[in-house]
């Protein structure tokens, strides 16, 4: 996400899935999306229908792959050479969108002197601390910032650090995850603001210190040969996918570009999507129909547990989590440092009084800085990875965990499931007994079940059937789903049992003068039914205190606390968030999705209307404010009409003042083209209407990130933190500076370049299982259509290491030992990469040893290690041993059994060819 929200405002797809039906090219890399996101895949089906063409990269040849035009193989994590190569193609060979790029993206904008560039430093970028492997940058005494006008002082941006933020330290995300995380401790305006104005820029972009010229030198050495060189791929393939998406790129066509899991899960994968956006940028497909790019998602509502702020450190809408720090100490020190002088995260102050009164309600007022004081403080890392390490180490008392499994999905699993076996009481909302549930008795790498302290708590959880409540899939759109029966015996929704926790602390505490206890005491927690609910039969419920999730979307949604509808009685339902307010008379849950319950009886997320314009507007709600494509005034040309009638989304009217078109405008409907903000104007009016980013302070499109993300304002190529070869392009700096590691006896790690672990290993998914199997080995029906663990592997390595297709091979990397059936295929090949051969292997990670059926855990191979945006894994690169045979100890056993046939019997009055398996009549 931080790479998305640096280069655009927000970290989030910025299109929708329908219209990738509308590129005229389109890029598939770190996806395999005919796989993984079968439905959505469609759509490219349909753009290659009318003669789009699909380009696939990919280390292993996939469905995807047999479905597009050109596939492309290169080495697992080497994505940013070759989309750094991309890049420079373009700016060497002049194929970039000028009007667009001059317009819309800070390319022009100068930059501090003093700063140095990766080519400068070797590597390193200014501003570093550390020893190469394991520090951190500081964008302020980096000089990453805008460069000052003359006549102001130069330095006064260049300042070092007021205060030393606890959230910049590793791992604490900080301001938010759309628009990126905070590399510097002072103010975050101070990296785009200058004191007498607007950075200077240079439209001729010929100065050498402005973006442009940076871009230029900092991306020359990917050519065509070096990138051949670290990915394994031919120069002229690089040469073919860059003129496929130039060719298709310009005022007439557009590209998309489509990722998932394969860019995230590495420690620069938050590089790997700025390097998409920095070309999206360039050739001028964003915010336009059939561009952008597509982040694929891969739960059913990933996206909405983001937005609603299951971190650690961010609040619901991307707001930041305080940190324990004298800066976040009041209100208004936390809204100076985290607040911007520009663009439309001038809102903040609204967004954060109206979360304050969703909460607290009465409680919340100006007297007391709106209860500000009792939002908890971030003072540590509690994201997964660092905590699981402190949990490894017997630092953790208790947990609860729901809509996860650790024990048998997380990273480097075996240090997952020691932590829980450190506990002294685990609590697991689940379906089923997953192997986070039952590691304490299953686990055959185990001590014995006698010997581990942890008490578990197993809660029966509602199936999506049993419960009510919206989804927000992958381009942001929340869709209500009802409920059609209740939960059997004592199954119980997630919301059921934290609303229902939430009540039982607020008794247990009621009456606690202790101020430490007055923030529960205080909380809005009024979810109720007014009535017993009703099942769609017209049976009532059975379930006791299941809470009223319509009132919950409401408060997220927004109301007016000083006017009552008269509908209802109750405080009157905003129609959006322009309507927040920064003095307490308004209540927001969560700022992005206000507008999805904008009056009485309509929830919008349940709208399913159908109607001519093909963005379908009334389906569901896409935050925010219904765009379905964000950042679409850029599909407009700066004088506000179309570039082309063949590309129209959103246009400036100049009859009616105001923009119009297919799409909600994601811009100020009333702004012209032509406005020019006056000297020393804030907020939005100083984003001039040619401005088409506006949760950027500049308006722009950042193709040069000043101090929003960790590693570095530019992309640049490092290696896995394991890998069989160094880093070609920068051979002084093998690996990121700023990645963390957690090495223990629990996680060793095999530093690249290794000769030990010479294979280089990469995870992926199967259509016909889901995530680590908590729901799909159970399923006796999927579990006969992939029955058991195995690994693709090149007949080329087989023949070395004596492995048969079918037969038994084992994988090891510096964690652990798994074996698995082979797959010898030729969807994986030999790569040459730095005058070497290097062999891949694909590993599926549904497997481990709780289900119907078990096997080798490809997640036991993995390892703790964390990028410093977010603290990602790096499960898609990493290095292994291959050998032919069993490991010849202990394996699982299944700890359940398959479901049996219910009858053999035919179904009656049913189709031949919707019989149960083996009761097709053979075509009858």
């Amino acid at each position: 996400m931080p790479g998305l929200g640096a280069s655009f405002g927000r970290g989030a797809a910025t299109t929708f899935q329908q219209d990738l039906a509308n590129s005229d090219c389109i890029l598939i890399m770190g996806s395999n999306m005919a796989e993984a996101h079968p439905v959505g895949f469609r759509w490219p089906m349909k753009a290659k229908e009318k003669g789009a063409t699909l380009i696939h990269v990919d280390p292993r040849f996939t469905r995807t792959s047999a479905l597009c035009d050109l596939f492309v193989n290169i080495r697992a994590g080497s994505d940013v050479a070759f989309l750094g190569g991309l890049v420079n193609y373009v700016l060497s060979n002049d194929r970039w969108f000028q009007e667009y790029v001059l317009n819309y993206t800070n390319a022009s904008t100068i930059i501090q002197e003093g700063f140095q560039d990766t080519e400068d430093l070797a590597g390193l970028f200014s501003g570093y601390s550390g020893d190469g492997q394991t520090g951190k940058y500081d964008a302020v005494e980096g000089h990453w910032g805008y460069e000052c006008r003359v006549g102001g002082d130069p330095a006064a941006s260049r300042q070092p650090p007021r205060a030393k933020m606890l959230k910049g330290e590793h791992g604490i995300q900080g301001h938010d995850l759309e628009s990126g995380t905070a590399c510097h401790s002072a103010p975050r305006k101070d990296m785009t603001a200058a004191p007498d104005g607007a950075p200077p820029h240079d439209p001729t972009l010929q100065h050498p210190r402005c973006v442009f010229q940076i871009l230029k030198r900092h991306f020359a050495r990917y050519t065509p040969e070096v990138v051949s060189q670290v990915c394994g791929c031919t120069p002229g393939e690089l040469v073919r996918v860059a003129e496929l998406l130039c060719a298709n790129s310009g005022r007439e066509r557009t590209s998309a570009i489509v990722y998932a899991l394969g860019w995230t899960q590495h420690t620069i994968g938050v590089q790997m999507i700025r390097t998409a956006g920095i070309l999206q940028l360039l050739l001028g497909n964003m915010g336009r129909p059939g561009g952008g790019i597509m982040a694929m998602r891969g739960h059913s509502t990933i996206q909405g547990s983001t937005d609603l702020a299951t971190l650690y450190d961010v609040l619901p809408g991307y707001l930041p989590q305080p940190a324990a720090d004298e800066q976040h100490e009041t209100l208004s020190s936390y809204v100076d440092h985290e607040g911007l002088l520009t663009g439309y995260w001038t809102n903040f102050p609204k967004f954060i009084v109206s979360q304050l009164k969703a909460w607290y309600g009465d409680a919340a007022t100006p007297e007391n800085d709106f209860a500000f004081s009792w939002l908890p403080r971030v003072d540590g890392d509690y994201s997964q990875l660092p905590y699981f390490d402190r949990m490894a180490r017997g630092e953790v008392t208790g947990y609860f965990l729901f809509g996860q499994n650790p024990g048998g999905g997380g990273p480097n699993a075996g240090l997952h499931r020691a932590g829980l076996r450190n506990l002294d009481w685990l609590v697991v909302l689940d379906w089923f007994e997953i192997e986070s549930a039952v590691f304490w008795k299953s686990d055959p790498n185990a001590p014995r079940p006698a010997e581990i302290k942890t008490e578990v708590f197993f809660i029966p959880a509602a199936a999506s059937p049993e419960k009510e409540g919206s989804l927000t899939n992958t381009q942001r759109m929340l869709q209500w789903h009802g409920k059609a029966i209740d939960p059997l015996g004592d199954c119980r929704s997630d919301a059921w049992f934290v609303y229902n926790l939430g009540k039982r602390l607020k008794q247990l505490y009621a009456g606690s003068t202790d101020p430490r206890d007055q923030p529960l005491l205080h909380l809005t927690w009024d979810y109720d039914f007014h009535e017993r609910p009703r099942l769609p039969d017209g049976t009532p419920s059975r379930i006791e205190g299941e809470p009223d999730l319509e009132k919950v979307l409401q408060e997220i949604n927004g109301y007016r606390l000083d006017e009552a509808d008269p509908r209802t009685g109750r405080p009157r339902l905003v129609s959006g968030f322009s309507e927040l307010k920064d003095d307490g008379s308004t209540a927001c849950g969560c700022w992005i999705y206000s507008g999805v319950f904008p009056e009485p009886g309509r929830n919008r997320a349940r709208e399913r209307k159908l109607t001519d314009n093909p963005l379908q507007p009334e389906w569901g709600f896409a935050w925010p404010d219904n765009r379905r494509v964000l950042y679409n005034r850029a599909s407009a040309a700066p004088d506000g009409r179309p570039w082309s009638q063949r590309k129209k989304l959103v246009w400036w009217d100049e009859e009616v003042r105001h923009w119009v078109g297919l799409d909600r405008p994601d811009f100020e409907t009333e702004k012209p083209p032509g406005y020019r903000p006056p000297p020393g104007a804030t907020g939005m009016a100083a984003i001039a209407g040619n401005r088409p980013f506006i949760l950027k302070p500049d308006g722009l499109g950042w193709l040069y990130a000043p101090g929003a993300v960790k590693e570095g304002p530019l992309p640049t190529h490092y290696e896995p933190v394991e890998s069989p070869v160094g880093n070609l392009l920068y051979p002084k700096q093998t690996c990121s500076p700023t990645l963390r590691t957690f090495e223990g006896p629990l996680n060793l790690l095999a530093h690249t370049p290794t000769a030990e672990y010479p294979v280089v290993a990469t995870t992926f998914r199967l259509t016909e299982h889901y995530l680590s199997g908590p729901m799909s080995r159970f399923n006796s029906w999927l579990n006969e259509l992939q029955p058991e663990m195995f690994v693709e592997l090149s007949p080329e390595l087989a023949a070395e290491r004596g492995i048969v297709h079918g037969g038994w091979l084992t994988v090891e990397s510096a964690r652990g030992r798994i074996e698995a059936r082979a797959m010898v295929t030729r969807r994986l090949r030999p790569l040459l990469t730095a005058d070497r051969i290097v062999h891949q292997v694909g590993l599926p990670f549904h497997w481990a040893f709780a289900g119907e059926v078990v096997g080798g855990n490809a997640n036991d191979l993995t390892s703790l290690v964390a990028d410093p945006n977010v603290s990602m894994h790096e499960a898609k690169a990493f290095t292994c041993q291959i050998y032919a045979g069993r490991l010849g100890v202990r394996t699982p056993t299944p700890t359940k059994h398959a479901a049996p046939w219910p009858t053999r019997e035919p179904v009656p009055d049913t189709p031949a060819a919707a019989q149960p398996e083996g009761r097709l009549g053979h075509g009858k």
